[in-house]
């Protein structure tokens, strides 16, 4: 849920300002054994999304509070990922990422060993803290060690288990839960962090350490107290878990912890979020329309299983193996996306394939036990080939005015946007189901047509930020002739 393809993996690849060292030749198996990280990051977030009916069981807990399992490891997420880059510099690459995938098995284990929500909850912030740290530090890794002729197909390779794992992920939690006990979702991480760790140390080369000058420690702070009070607000809304006067406390401290932020950031040689780029108007509208859409989609992973599992009395291995469907319309839709976008221009094929996107993102609100699952399939296909084509989309032209010196700034505020927005995607389709359902109601398969229906309206919500899109927008990077 951490990471979204793009055309130009290279800007993106650095998470903080400095150039990466000087490369070397190191085997094109190194990639990979980097790229085992993202792999298991991958697996682990849609295996957890399939897994949500039967935890929820296991823990004899609503299944709408199993949100939590989702937002708590989104929110570690955007709150950790800017400093991952200074981290990196200042400790030497090698070593941070090898300390991320240590807190990542780490909290693999203790989600395994949960026996209750809280405690999953909380296994769930260390996996995040190190996932945050875990996948921009390895592509600066990869940045930093392929030479600059090679580094378009070592980012192939580094970014091929984003399009693998959530091909992966269902079918292999369906299995898991087939033959095992649900912990061995979160398990199955240890054998694949270990040998990567491994990989690691006996292939990729040391990177030196340079001095990223002072952290941004006040930023930090007040960033993440802002980013927290909003998530906590928005995953508690409906489900009486906050008294009204303590929740608008929270959402007061947080405007006020935001608006110090602005405050000391203008200060800031070198802020940790760079609030300043949003002054560009192709990256101010690629993070303005990524955010309305995640916060539509970004309720599907919690949505679908339950739906599946619960509404239609699926089991686990049958809705594993029916949702692989949006992933491989995913996987399809990735070399198509240049030749559209050189054809037709970014604001054409920003509007067609959101709109496309809200009305998929809507249709299995009207999913019963008479639809067909042939039909399913093939939405769900469909809704992965809009969705990965309109962020392939989004995520290029971000970086079509952006000067180059300033690239690393706009993927760290980017990559902590994406992250707010999906996590406030899943409390908005928890929230949503909570209402459709009403005090103490069952999870019939006709209480997910609300939630659909908000998620696909808000997602088409983009469409007015991608209208406003000059027509020849990101034309230099497209190759589009269109004006």
């Amino acid at each position: 849920m951490s990471e979204e393809p793009t055309e130009r993996p290279a800007p993106v690849a650095e998470p903080s300002e400095a150039a990466p060292p000087p490369a070397q030749t190191v085997p094109r198996i190194a990639y990979l054994a980097v790229a085992s990280a993202l792999f298991m990051e991958f697996i682990d977030s849609t295996a957890l999304s399939t897994a949500l009916p039967t935890l929820a069981k296991a823990f004899d807990a609503d299944p709408v509070h199993l949100k939590l399992a989702l937002t708590s490891y989104i929110l570690a997420l955007a709150i950790f990922i800017p400093i991952s880059g200074w981290a990196a510099e200042r400790f030497e690459p090698r070593r941070v990422f090898l300390t991320a995938m240590g807190v990542f098995l780490l909290g693999s284990a203790l989600c395994g060993f949960s026996s209750n929500l809280g405690e999953l909850v909380g296994a769930r912030i260390v996996q995040g803290i190190g996932g945050a740290m875990m996948t921009p530090v390895a592509r600066l890794i990869v940045v930093g060690s392929a030479p600059r002729e090679d580094l378009i197909r070592a980012m192939g390779w580094f970014t091929m288990p984003a399009l693998v794992g959530p091909l992966v992920g269902p079918p292999l939690a369906g299995f898991v839960l087939s033959v095992a006990d649900w912990p061995w979702i979160f398990f199955i991480n240890l054998p694949i962090g270990l040998l990567g760790m491994i990989a690691v140390i006996r292939l990729v080369p040391r990177i030196p350490a340079v001095d990223p000058g002072p952290f941004d420690i006040g930023g930090f702070l007040l960033s993440a107290a802002a980013i927290t009070g909003i998530v906590v607000v928005a995953e508690t809304a409906g489900l009486s878990l906050l008294p009204l006067p303590l929740a608008a406390g929270v959402v007061l401290a947080a405007l006020a912890c935001g608006w110090a932020y602005v405050r000391l950031a203008r200060r800031t040689p070198r802020p940790i979020l760079n609030l300043d780029l949003l002054r560009y108007p192709t990256f101010r509208a690629s993070l303005l329309g990524g955010t309305l859409v995640r916060l539509g989609i970004g309720a599907s992973p919690f949505l679908m299983p339950l739906l599946l599992q619960v509404g239609l009395g699926w089991s686990p291995l049958q809705a594993g193996w029916v949702t692989l469907a949006g992933g491989l319309g995913v996987f399809v839709a990735r070399p198509f996306a240049a030749p559209l976008l050189k054809r037709w221009g970014f604001r054409l094929v920003l509007l067609l394939f959101v709109t496309l996107t809200a009305l998929l993102t809507a249709a299995p609100g009207f999913f019963n036990a008479d639809t067909p699952v042939w039909l399913i399939m093939a939405l769900l296909a469909g809704a992965g080939f809009a969705r990965s084509s309109q962020f392939i989309a989004a995520n290029t032209i971000a970086y079509a005015d952006v000067p180059q010196d300033q690239i690393a700034q706009a993927s760290t505020l980017s990559a902590v946007t994406q992250q707010i927005g999906l996590a406030m995607g899943v409390s908005f389709g928890g929230l949503m189901l909570h209402l459709a359902r009403g005090s103490g109601g069952q999870l019939t398969a006709d209480r997910f047509t609300l939630p659909y229906i908000a998620v696909g309206a808000t997602t088409l919500l983009a469409v007015l930020v991608y209208w406003r899109l000059d027509k020849d927008a990101g034309a230099a990077i497209s190759g589009s002739k269109r004006a």
